[in-house]
């Protein structure tokens, strides 16, 4: 009995197709991060929300002040939160490299599935490019080389 390597293209063409998705993820993400810090940081953008804040009747003096307080600490935040979502979308990129190098020539197609698994989890739950990896991680664990018999006799005496 002969076992025949099957072709992991599949697996491997979800798996570039969601990596460059999740590069572009990661300049689009970097890209709002830096610039949104710096136009939170900007001191006439601040002191207008602040002062459209302060003049709006809905708020009262309490409420203003809060959310004015607020707008001192929300660039920190944005900053923290939005550089933790790209080093979160890095590491999903790694796993997905590493599981495209394990599934090349049908090397771990198990660890390859497993490696899309976690980086789908750590690119988005839903995402478009979860799912694809999450698809990439099914076709690694169900899809089974086919057996081939050398002998015709051996193949009918198994029926």
């Amino acid at each position: 009995m002969e076992v025949i390597y099957m072709s992991r293209t599949g697996e491997i063409v979800l798996g570039v197709i969601s990596a460059v998705f999740t590069i572009i993820a990661i300049i689009g993400v970097s890209i709002l991060v830096v610039s949104g810090s710096a136009a939170i940081q900007d001191e006439s953008v601040k002191s207008d929300i602040q002062q459209e804040i302060l003049n709006d009747p809905n708020f009262t003096g309490e409420e203003a002040e809060m959310v004015v307080q607020f707008l001192d600490v929300l660039p920190g935040m944005f900053s923290t939160f939005g550089w933790g979502f790209v080093i979160v979308l890095v590491i999903s990129l790694v796993l997905n490299i590493v599981g495209i190098v394990a599934v090349t020539k049908n090397k771990k197609p198990k660890l390859a599935g497993a490696m899309f698994i976690i980086a789908g989890l750590f690119a988005g739950i839903i995402s478009l490019t979860s799912i694809l990896l999450y698809i990439a991680a099914i076709m690694c664990f169900v899809r089974k080389a086919p057996v081939q018999f050398n002998d015709q006799e051996e193949y009918y005496k198994s029926v």
